[in-house]
């Protein structure tokens, strides 16, 4: 099995350096889920432990109980594109459990105007049709502790649908791993995405992609490149939860979010780049929470050619209440960084509550 496995592995390597390797991929992938993980900078990879765990670490789902799902929404690019996710997740056994999530981000009602001027030069508004651009990411995870006092493992088998109106539109897979470990009320995670790298394969409608050639002389004359691979990343987290005597908590995590190559991250080098994250959750009774984190550390360059360091701080709330979870976060709070700031939205819920 080692032997089969270091062979695998060696090949997949190999096949993905053969490649011409298209940076950032499938990045609608690395959005996160969860208005409560978004409100701490998405450091919960050691912490997480409910039906966002498929996304997160799909270790964590060893900590479901019974059944539960969850939904979220979120905007970007003031409101023009949607960003929406549900899952759900079920304990198999004592040892295990299995669930299933479904992302999309997509703009929608886009102008396409290609035909916009008929063949006698006129132009005619009847001919603007509309179209989306949408990216789905469907991801099937299972989870199961092993025999190690502590340690749980989990893997996602993600399916990648990506569609732009008539004019492309692709499938890729991949596999992600994670693991968790719990000593002395600490916990450690490990998340491995596109462990094997996700591949993905286009398929270009030539006359429509001729339409747009033709409305834009001189532009985009050629095809580009009919497949794409999204590299690993690696995610390692540390929490700890503290407990109080007066009903409050305060849950201290933190995350190593690493790329294998070179990027504006805090801590780069030629083959390895790091953006450290922090986050913090105070509760009080198990009822309310708030939330904070800081993350997204980059190097950014000014204008005059100089850089300074660019952070996402987020804040978040929580309500929890007989099985249902209501949060909020506000993501990037006083834009520090290059990102876009967004209200996030999301529900949990305990479906055993409707069986009682």
């Amino acid at each position: 099995m080692k032997k089969f496995l270091i062979s695998f592995l060696l090949l997949t390597f190999s096949f993905t350096n053969a490649q011409a390797v298209r940076k950032y991929s499938n990045e609608f992938m690395n959005i996160g889920v969860d208005a409560a993980a978004l409100g701490m900078s998405n450091a919960v990879v050691a912490s997480t432990g409910d039906v966002n765990s498929g996304y997160w670490n799909p270790a964590g789902l060893i900590s479901v109980e019974g059944q539960q799902a969850a939904l979220m929404h979120a905007s970007y690019f003031a409101n023009i594109a949607q960003y929406d996710y549900a899952a759900y997740a079920k304990n198999i056994d004592d040892r295990s459990a299995w669930g299933i999530s479904l992302i999309r981000f997509g703009v929608d009602d886009i102008l396409n105007t290609t035909q916009l001027i008929d063949a006698e030069g006129n132009i005619d508004y009847n001919r603007i049709s509309l179209f989306s651009a949408a990216d789905y990411g469907l991801t099937l995870s299972y989870a199961r502790k092993l025999k190690v006092p502590g340690f749980q493992y989990g893997v996602n088998a993600k399916v990648i649908r990506r569609v732009i109106g008539k004019f492309a539109s692709s499938w890729g897979f991949g596999f992600d791993v994670g693991l968790q470990f719990e000593r002395n009320d600490w916990k450690f995670g490990l998340m491995v995405r596109d462990i094997t790298t996700t591949y993905n394969v286009w398929a270009i409608d030539e006359d429509e992609f001729a339409k747009i050639s033709g409305a834009i002389p001189g532009q985009n004359q050629e095809l580009p490149e009919n497949s794409e691979i999204t590299l690993p990343k690696a995610q390692l987290g540390m929490s700890k939860k503290f407990e109080f005597h007066n009903d409050t908590s305060l849950l201290a995590s933190g995350n190593l979010n690493m790329r294998f190559e070179q990027t504006n991250d805090i801590i780069s080098t030629q083959g390895l780049s790091i953006d450290p994250a922090l986050g913090f959750e105070y509760g009080y009774n198990d009822l309310v929470f708030l939330r904070a984190g800081v993350g997204n550390f980059q190097n950014i360059e000014q204008i005059d050619g100089s850089k300074k360091v660019g952070f996402q701080p987020n804040i978040g709330l929580g309500f929890k209440y007989r099985g249902i979870q209501v949060d909020y976060a506000l993501t990037d709070l006083g834009d520090q960084s290059a990102a876009l700031y967004s209200n996030v939205f999301s529900l949990k819920v305990d479906l055993s509550i409707f069986s009682r």
